[in-house]
């Protein structure tokens, strides 16, 4: 066996795209090995993470008194960095090969416009989990590889990648991407950020059945009301209801009632409507070459937000543009993200790393 083959046997190359709500790691030659949520269930005593990514989540709603459900990532940047440190060491342990001791490489992505101080929070995060070379990528343009757009292509190419925290809208051309809504560097790509997200419309619900019906319900009732009832148009089936279980505004005692589709419709459409604008503003910044190929292509929605019944024919409502859902909108990103390690120049030159780290590294690092 080779010196390289003996080296790919003993380390994992990965792909992490590590958001707010979902931590998702690709390993090159396996495919997909982690999708969990972000979260740690933490001793409120002793301060120990007692579970972490899907174990935790379980808890929510029904956590011990002991224990507090910790959220690391807050609108896809670093809030709470030991935490943040302990769930990408477990998940990257999940991740590993069972003779795999160490991680050679891996690319990460990160959000448009994050910070020096936010990104080495994340690089340092990542060598404690003993990953060699971490490499930072803006998830929008890692998106915009995952859902087929070539990094040969003169043309641009829209993507709106709406998460759990935050939907980035980013125009791609010729592989590149360059985001300030302040500064314009280039004519290649635009992109823009904001913290608006499908936990909004979880948060949205959950108002709604306070303001209107006076039942207290949690997270995971909403989540699950969003996704049995929610649409983003008018529903195939306004009158369809479920039995939702919660607490009395008043009285404090346990209650159930009827929630029809249409209530959760109306709950959503004031988020999706700010989301609409957000899309509509950075489309409106675009230079009139640009635009006229996205007249041309339409736009491509990724992310899990994106999943939302009627998501696609809402945008392509409020934008006049076409608007197509990609066929795995939560895998974009960690796809795109493992695609660059068979474009070792192009990592090179997309990377968000400082540049003496990249001159360190050196070309070995992207050996494939």
């Amino acid at each position: 066996m080779s010196f390289a083959g003996l080296r790919d046997l003993v380390s994992d190359s990965m792909a992490i795209d590590m958001g707010s709500t979902t931590t998702i790691i690709a390993v090159r030659g396996r495919g997909i090995i982690v999708d969990e949520p972000s979260v740690v269930a933490v001793n409120r005593i002793s301060g120990e993470a007692v579970a972490i990514g899907r174990e935790a989540h379980d808890m929510q709603g029904r956590e011990p008194r002991d224990v507090t459900l910790v959220a690391p990532l807050v609108d896809g940047v670093v809030a709470d960095f030991e935490r943040t440190q302990k769930m990408l060491d477990h998940f990257v342990r999940e991740a590993r090969s069972g003779v795999s001791h160490f991680s050679r490489r891996a690319v990460m992505s990160v959000l448009s416009g994050v910070t020096q101080v936010e990104q080495r929070a994340l690089h340092a995060a990542a060598e404690h989990a003993h990953i060699g070379r971490v490499y930072m990528v803006e998830e929008g343009l890692a998106a915009a590889i995952g859902a087929g757009v070539s990094i040969d292509d003169k043309k641009a190419s829209a993507v709106v990648d709406i998460g759990g925290g935050t939907t980035n809208v980013a125009v791609v051309a010729r592989g590149s991407i360059v985001y300030s809504q302040a500064e314009r560097v280039g004519s290649h790509v635009y992109s823009q950020a904001e913290r608006v997200g499908s936990h909004d419309i979880d948060e949205a619900i959950m108002d709604r059945l306070r303001r209107h019906h006076g039942l207290i319900i949690g997270a995971p009732t909403a989540e699950r009301l969003k996704i049995e009832l929610g649409s983003v148009i008018e529903p195939a089936g306004p009158s369809l209801q479920r039995t939702v279980k919660g607490r009395d505004v008043q009285t404090g005692t346990p209650r159930a009632i009827e929630i029809k589709g249409e209530e959760v419709c109306i709950a959503a459409e004031g988020v999706v409507r700010r989301l609409s604008r957000i899309v509509n503003r950075a489309l409106a910044e675009l230079q009139p070459e640009v635009a006229a190929d996205i007249h041309d292509r339409g736009i491509i929605l990724t992310g899990g937000g994106a999943l939302l019944d009627g998501m696609a024919e809402f945008l392509q409502r409020e934008t006049s543009l076409s608007a197509r859902l990609h066929e795995e909108p939560r895998y974009a990103i960690v796809k795109g993200l493992s695609q660059l390690f068979d474009e070792p120049l192009l990592l090179r030159r997309v990377a968000r790393n400082e540049q003496s780290a990249l001159l360190e590294a050196g070309d070995g690092a992207f050996e494939v």
